[in-house]
């Protein structure tokens, strides 16, 4: 696990309104106000504490050979698994994750939110859950793209980390990804 961030402009002294976010990429702009404009009328100051998962190298690798075909694969007798270099995979993905996480912070701070955050590698409701508990967290938020399948059979963030927490979680749902936004 990485931090990342100061705490931003409106960084509480003292007790705080603590709100753990967990969310599957960079926060867009429009999501960034969505979180924040969810908490504006609270009389005591928040401060969030953002989880980004690290995409896991070997599932990166397994989703990339699943695009290819069994044509594909027999065509290319110079293609070995072996050269895939997990390593560098997982440094890439780290890099990142760790992108996406500064961007995020930045666009909270922009809103005068105070926030802090880290790249998770461990599993993300576990580590939402272990930071709940370490930050004495008054809510959760995930924030994701819809998963309609995992959502339908409750195995999604959401729904793992509702049977977790004694706190409030509260899902929602991306509105566009950043990285397209012009």
């Amino acid at each position: 696990m990485s931090t990342a961030g100061p705490a931003g402009p409106a960084d509480p002294a003292g007790p705080s309104y603590d709100v753990v976010l967990l969310v599957e990429e960079e926060l867009s702009e429009a999501d960034a106000r969505q979180v924040v404009g969810l908490h504006e009328d609270l009389d005591e100051p928040v401060r969030y504490h953002v989880l980004l998962p690290a995409e896991d190298a070997a599932v990166r690798v397994e989703a990339a050979m699943g695009t290819l075909s069994a044509g594909e694969v027999a065509a290319t007798p110079a293609f070995a698994l072996g050269e895939v270099d997990l390593a560098e995979v997982r440094r890439e993905a780290l890099a990142q994750a760790e992108g996406e996480l500064a961007a995020t912070l930045a666009r909270l701070h922009a809103l005068g939110a105070a926030a802090v955050g880290e790249v998770v590698t461990a599993q993300p409701v576990a580590a939402l859950q272990e930071t709940v508990a370490r930050v004495a967290g008054r809510e959760a938020v995930v924030l994701t793209r819809p998963h309609v399948v995992a959502e339908f059979f409750h195995v999604d963030w959401t729904s793992r980390a509702r049977r977790h927490l004694g706190v409030p979680v509260l899902h929602l749902l991306e509105h566009e990804d950043p990285r397209s936004a012009p």
